[in-house]
């Protein structure tokens, strides 16, 4: 595996990813186009004790959802970039920011997602698997992503 490292826009915040995420979604639903303040968002799937913050301070923003469950932004404190998040009161499980990776064409997306709120511009490859809203995870992750997911429903 080559080093998968990213950082902030500032560069105070460096980190380096332990391995390669379990699974990525190019997700296009209408809260991540406002946070991000762009059609989609690439978030890669991994567990939070394999990123592994280099340099820099990271802190919690809290997000409304729809669903009404806690959704955490950290971000750099320097300059405000998104770096990953989390969904829930488990912090074991992140979503990483994939565009933030200093090769930010290292890891595409296994699948988009929420597509029923696409823009209706963007134009989805066809040899990537999309779904109007998600997706069953027993039949599109493989089967070594399953047991590492699994794996964090121990801890």
């Amino acid at each position: 595996m080559s080093r998968l490292e990213g950082g902030c826009a500032c560069g105070a915040v460096r980190y380096r990813l332990a391995s390669r995420p379990m699974f990525t979604n190019c997700c296009h639903c209408t809260d991540c186009q406002r946070q991000v303040g762009s059609a989609f968002v690439i978030n890669a799937i991994i567990e939070t004790d394999r990123i592994q913050v280099l340099s820099g301070e990271i802190g919690p923003t809290a997000m409304p959802t729809d669903s009404g469950r806690p959704h955490l932004v950290y971000r750099c404190t320097a300059c405000g970039t998104t770096l990953w998040s989390d969904y829930g009161d488990r912090k074991v499980m992140s979503f990483l920011r994939a565009t933030t990776l200093d090769d930010r064409a290292a890891i595409p997306p296994d699948a988009h997602i929420f597509t029923r709120s696409k823009l209706p511009w963007v134009a989805l490859p066809a040899d990537t698997p999309a779904f109007e809203i998600y997706y069953d995870m027993q039949t599109q992750w493989p089967p070594e992503a399953l047991a590492r997911r699994a794996a964090l429903n121990t801890r």
